[in-house]
Parts: structure tokens; C-alpha cells; sequence
């Protein structure tokens, strides 16, 4: 689906679908996607041998970021039920997928979280400075691999 052009796409346009048994259950759009990402590690490797006195860089495992996901507070518990589940020793991992859209609202990238867990659940900064501030509410996800298509 990954669509090349000349011009980078917006970081604006895109839909998030946190999987589940009941993907109708989720409410509202996120306003913030951050923490795609992966890190691989390497070994230090090097022959008695070796004709350079240098290492060789073996690739051994990788780690994946934590992706955070940010909404603004409607009102909706469906975040923090999935993270009670959780908390109370429910295993609910999920395809989380994330679809960037081009300015057609056509979608043109997917990203999808393989078994991705609820890790952590942010509640709204709440304070009465009379301000223009929006009540959010924030999720961390675990994973275990990031595919890009």
C-alpha cells in the first residue's frame, strides 16, 4: 500500500485502530501518534586472527519503542477498561494499526503493532487557570514488532 511521491505526506492525516474483540467500542481520534520505532542491538565480535585491529558488529536482537497515543477526555472509559482488564491480569494483546492518509483522506502507509498490550494509562492534567486547554487523556503501548506496508 506504501505510495511514493515527490512531496512528503502530512503528519495530520491518519487513523488509528486498536483492534480488540470490539473495535466499535473505541471512541474519538487520538491527536497525537509518537514512539514508532525500533532499535536493533549488536555483539562485539572479533577473531584472534583478524588481519585489523578492529571488532566486527555482529546484529543480535531488537527492541521496540513504546508507542504513546493521546486523545482528547469525551467522556468515553473504554481506554481505561482495557487497561483494568490488564492491570487485573487479563491477557488482551491486540493489532494495533496505524494508517497515514494523503490529502484525499486516501490511505497511502499502514504501520501495524504486532501483540500490542496496554502498558500504561495517563489521566488529564486538571488545573482551574482559566485557560483554553483540553482534557486529555493518554495510553502507552507495548508491542512486540512494528510491520510498515
Amino acid at each position: 500500500m506504501a505510495t511514493l511521491r515527490t512531496n512528503p505526506y502530512g503528519a495530520f492525516n491518519y487513523l488509528v485502530s486498536l483492534g480488540g474483540t470490539d473495535e466499535a467500542s473505541v471512541v474519538a481520534g487520538f491527536s497525537d501518534v509518537s514512539g514508532l520505532g525500533s532499535e536493533i542491538s549488536y555483539s562485539e565480535y572479533r577473531n584472534g586472527n583478524e588481519p585489523v585491529n578492529t571488532v566486527r558488529k555482529v546484529a543480535n536482537t531488537f527492541k521496540n519503542d513504546d508507542v504513546t497515543l493521546k486523545r482528547g477526555l469525551i467522556g468515553s472509559l473504554d481506554l481505561f477498561e482495557w487497561y483494568k482488564r490488564v492491570r487485573e491480569g487479563q491477557h488482551e494483546p491486540r493489532t494495533v494499526t496505524i494508517t497515514l492518509l494523503d490529502e484525499a483522506r486516501q490511505p497511502v502507509l499502514t504501520f501495524s503493532l504486532r501483540n500490542a498490550q496496554i502498558k500504561k494509562w495517563t489521566g488529564p492534567t486538571l488545573a482551574a487557570k482559566g485557560g483554553g486547554e483540553v482534557a486529555m487523556e493518554e495510553i502507552q503501548l507495548a508491542h512486540e514488532g512494528i510491520e510498515y506496508a
